[in-house]
């Protein structure tokens, strides 16, 4: 291929992209779930990373508080669990899971189980799943739309 004169690529140009190549997969491999669980050690289930928006609606004496609902996003799900990436640290014990599938708004109720800084300002909300909740056990559930 001859040399283009009028738009020459600089000779240390590949090399920049290897650099930023290289530190891309030490980000990664960083954030690698095998070599995550070699630190903690085993875990009961295995997770998946997944990122998805979701409601979080606190629950109150025992009823969705809806007009504290907010948006997150999801890191990883198991078949038990979630975990959240919050903007800020909130104080839950107990919320409602609002999430999209198929067509439909589905609710599901869990319990927080642990808060960790991420850092920059972001929180990692563990959550168990406990069970799913009917829009007619709670009406109010039934006026959100996402």
């Amino acid at each position: 291929m001859p040399y283009d004169w009028e738009h020459p690529v600089p000779l240390f140009s590949r090399r920049k992209e290897l650099a930023v190549q290289s530190f891309m997969l030490k980000v990664v491999n960083n954030h690698c779930q095998e070599l995550e669980a070699l630190a903690e050690g085993p875990r009961l289930e295995g997770r998946v990373r997944l990122t998805v928006v979701v409601l979080v609606i606190p629950v109150e004496d025992g009823r969705p508080a809806i007009t504290q609902l907010f948006a997150a996003v999801t890191k990883e799900f198991s078949t038990s669990g979630v975990s959240l990436v919050l903007n800020e640290p909130r104080s839950l014990d107990h919320v409602i899971l609002g999430l999209r599938h198929e067509g439909g708004l589905h609710f599901v109720h869990a319990k927080a189980k642990h808060l960790n800084p991420m850092g920059a300002g972001f929180y990692q909300l563990g959550l168990q799943l406990t069970k799913m909740v009917q829009t007619g056990d709670y009406p109010e559930l039934e006026a959100i739309r996402f």
